[in-house]
């Protein structure tokens, strides 16, 4: 049974076609009947979509710097000048906000690295697949991140 084995090792790149989805350049774990949860060949999954993901981030940090440096020019216009302001402005905030994603990988992958990735930090149970799939650095379960919300749009009254 060949198929098994192939499924049940870490996702490979994936070929770009149309209909292929892919998580930062790697297919989507295929999960084998009765496989133990957070088996070594998924953590490895998820290690590779972590580190793919923060690849990317980090090379958008270093096209930003580039990017700076070869538009920046001192415009005598002033709407000109006021307009690149702003435009940097924006960049930076969003590479700031990139930044503090990087660190939240950093952290997710010691928590792979320490065979403590996939569960609940409130509860304990599983996260799964699928969820950690869509968000890699999730702590929290559907169920106790729904809580979570519901508890913020109270207190904040919104």
């Amino acid at each position: 049974m060949a198929t098994v084995k192939a499924q049940s090792k870490p996702a490979a790149k994936a070929k770009s076609g149309a209909g292929s989805a892919t998580l930062h350049g790697l297919a989507p774990y295929k999960e084998v009947k009765k496989e133990e949860y957070m088996n070594e060949n998924q953590r490895e999954h998820f290690k590779l979509i972590l580190k793919a993901w923060r690849n990317e981030l980090m090379e958008e940090v270093d096209r930003t710097v580039t990017h700076m440096k070869d538009e920046a020019a001192n415009f005598p216009d002033p709407a000109d000048r006021a307009t690149q302001e702003e435009e940097f402005s924006l960049e930076l905030r969003t590479r700031d906000r990139e930044r503090k994603l990087i660190k939240k990988i950093d952290k997710t992958l010691v928590r792979v690295e320490e065979d403590d990735y996939g569960f609940c930090d409130q509860c304990g149970i599983d996260i799964g697949i699928r969820r950690l799939e869509a968000r890699p650095t999730a702590d929290l379960c559907v169920d106790c991140k729904t809580l979570d919300e519901i508890k913020e749009r109270q207190i904040t009254g919104g």
